[in-house]
């Protein structure tokens, strides 16, 4: 059986750790969105009413999923590109193009993180709620400023990606 540096373990169990945590939760929050749209149409169609706030749910849900799922999109590199000219460029500029996307990537996302977070403080401050379900959305403000933060240090951990998987555009190996 071979063994791993500690580094390379490290990375490793990193990566399994953030494919876990953000896939249950991208999951689990796209299976309750399912099931409530299942039962809200059952609701409706046999007994004539549906969930009550089932729209702010979704969207809360919405939420969860999106967010959840950004940093293994990121870590995948499967984000939608625009690659034509690819094929026409050498590696070294194409080795240079990932880096600035992923620095810029990461300065963005570490920016959206800390606004977030200050926007989840002020919505903490005031009680915030949602309309319908009076449902905290401080929480998942918070999140979201989280899981953005997720996504920027997974772009930063990115821009040391080898040479050679970053000019083919592999998938990340954090």
């Amino acid at each position: 059986m071979p063994r791993f540096s500690c580094a390379c373990g490290r990375k490793t169990t990193l990566k399994r750790l953030l494919e876990t945590l953000c896939g249950l939760l991208s999951g689990t929050a796209l299976f309750a969105i399912m099931a409530l749209t299942f039962f809200d149409v059952i609701g409706r169609k046999l007994a004539g009413n549906s969930i009550p706030g089932s729209l702010e749910l979704t969207e809360l849900l919405m939420v969860v999923v999106i967010f959840g799922a950004l940093p293994l999109v990121s870590q995948r590199g499967e984000h939608v590109v625009f690659d034509s000219m690819d094929s026409y460029l050498p590696g070294p500029i194409l080795r240079l193009q990932a880096v600035i996307v992923h620095v810029l990537c990461a300065v963005v996302m570490l920016a959206l993180a800390w606004l977030m977070l200050r926007t989840g403080g002020q919505f903490w401050d005031t009680g915030e709620t949602t309309a319908q379900l009076k449902i905290l959305k401080a929480p998942f403000i918070y999140g979201m400023g989280v899981l953005c933060g997720v996504t920027g240090l997974v772009h930063l951990a990115l821009i040391v990606k080898p040479p050679e998987a970053l000019a083919e555009g592999e998938g990340a190996a954090l």
